[in-house]
């Protein structure tokens, strides 16, 4: 039997059939507008040179990446950056940021910085500035190249381990000025990441997919890093705040252990793993 089908017809069924690949190449895509993509974090590569860090993406199948300065310095020749941006569009891999960026009062260090994200097609620096006043022109640079700005997060005794510190600074600047959360010193500072996330009233620019076990200590906590699921982290609770929210980004799996980058297939396996197995699909 030979079935005709009218072009009008045909062009709907073609549509469906392109929509079910795209759907099927994106396992992360999430119900209503949310988009949630599993990116990487490049320091979870850090003992990788960059050819061997594109070599791991590729073959993990993460186009995403957060870069470090070891694969990727804004101080590094026009040549070399040129040579690097045209390896990771060959791969079809997208340096969607950088981080964390150094900054400091010098104004034009921190343009050169915005300068370089600009060439490499970042819309988002990640920055840990160690003076509060820094902020002034990093907020001033954001808003000259349109380029997105978002603070890290270490432990609590660190200069924004206090979530209430970080949403201080970033409410009263411009909306290109927000935050990169990293879930597990989140965690490990001793709060809850989808409490935290929903706080930020969506400020959250950038998500650290790290994990972390806390346990008590001499009076005291102590956290080591734990493959995503296995710790104290909040993992379902804030995958849920971020489908409520629509939120659209990226969640670089990041690992300080070691141990973990010792060996990071296995970590970032069962990152992806556990993050397809909790983002609920259309």
């Amino acid at each position: 039997m030979i079935i005709c089908l009218r072009p009008l017809a045909h062009r709907s069924l073609l549509a469906g059939l392109l929509a079910l690949v795209w759907v099927l190449a994106n396992p992360l895509l999430q119900a209503g507008d949310a988009d949630i993509r599993l990116g990487l974090q490049t320091w979870t590569l850090r003992n990788l040179k960059f050819d061997q860090m594109v070599e791991f993406a590729v073959k993990h199948g993460i186009k995403d990446l957060q870069i470090i300065p070891n694969h990727l310095n804004p101080d590094a020749s026009q040549e070399e950056l040129q040579q690097k941006k045209s390896v990771l569009e060959k791969h079809g891999l997208r340096p969607y940021t950088f981080g964390v960026a150094g900054t400091s009062m010098d104004f034009a260090k921190n343009r050169k910085l915005f300068e370089f994200a600009k060439f490499m097609g970042m819309k988002l620096i990640v920055v840990e500035p160690g003076d509060f006043r820094i902020w002034d022109n990093l907020e001033a640079l954001a808003k000259e190249f349109d380029i997105q700005v978002a603070v890290h997060n270490h432990g609590i005794r660190s200069l924004y381990g206090n979530p209430a510190v970080v949403k201080n600074i970033v409410q009263h600047r411009d909306s290109r000025i927000g935050v990169c959360m990293d879930i597990g010193w989140i965690t490990a500072a001793g709060f809850d990441a989808a409490k935290v996330f929903r706080d930020y009233n969506g400020r959250v620019f950038d998500l650290h997919l790290k994990d972390k076990k806390v346990e008590p200590a001499l009076g005291d906590t102590v956290a080591t890093d734990a493959h995503i699921g296995q710790g104290s982290a909040n993992m379902k609770g804030l995958i849920a705040e971020l489908q409520k929210a629509n939120w659209k980004g990226v969640m670089a799996i990041e690992t300080d252990s070691q141990t973990f980058a010792l060996n990071p297939s296995e970590f970032v396996t069962n990152a992806r793993k556990f993050l397809e197995a909790n983002v609920s699909q259309p």
